[in-house]
């Protein structure tokens, strides 16, 4: 992003992108608590007035990687949840969350027995890079989806998961696909996107101010 500070701390509308993406959840009635985890060496999180979140808990015991960051939370919390409590995982750097898209997470993954997540079906058609910037093939798309989150798993389950497939995984679904098991899409759409390159940023006050 060529920003001097994480990207979770760019301004939208006057808020830390972080401020909207946990906004999401303090709405909704049937999130009873929210979990932030953070670095402990994050110098930027106490600038900022977090007051308006009732459900807000902040844990410092973020790892070296997504998974890593994952788990420590997740045994953090332990004390607080129960081993079938549902745990929704939620990237920082996606603030344009609706209501309506986590209202059919909740409601589609409520009897699920292995959990899932927000997904949108890929559009474009895809290419493989080669040598030199070339084409080396062309991908089909059929059947493939892009992951979102949040990501929508019971707790003990995750945590076993996420220790078993180590950290290599880049989401939380991949971690129980390594353990045998085969996690549910939801279908979502692009307002759901993940602030990536300076452009997203735009888009994203742009959604935000239709919300």
């Amino acid at each position: 992003m060529g920003a001097g500070h994480p990207k979770q701390y760019l301004d939208i509308h006057g808020r830390p992108m972080i401020w909207h993406a946990i906004r999401a959840f303090e709405r909704h009635p049937e999130i009873e608590r929210i979990h932030v985890v953070l670095s402990a060496e994050d110098g930027w999180w106490a600038d900022y007035d977090w007051s308006a979140f009732g459900k807000l808990s902040v844990l410092r015991c973020g790892g070296a990687t997504r998974a890593e960051s994952v788990a420590n939370g997740l045994r953090a919390m332990a004390g607080e949840v129960g081993a079938e409590d549902w745990v929704l995982v939620h990237d920082a750097a996606r603030p344009c969350l609706s209501r309506a898209l986590l209202d059919k997470l909740l409601e589609e993954l409520a009897g699920d027995e292995v959990g899932g997540i927000l997904a949108a079906p890929v559009a474009d058609t895809l290419k493989r890079e080669g040598e030199g910037l070339r084409i080396r093939e062309t991908v089909a798309r059929e059947k493939l989806w892009g992951a979102q989150t949040p990501q929508m798993f019971r707790h003990a389950l995750l945590l076993h998961a996420l220790e078993q497939a180590g950290t290599a995984v880049t989401d939380e679904a991949s971690a129980l696909e390594f353990i045998g098991l085969s996690p549910r899409l939801v279908e979502s759409d692009l307002t759901n996107l993940k602030v990536t390159y300076p452009r997203d940023l735009e888009v994203a006050a742009w959604l935000l101010g239709r919300i």
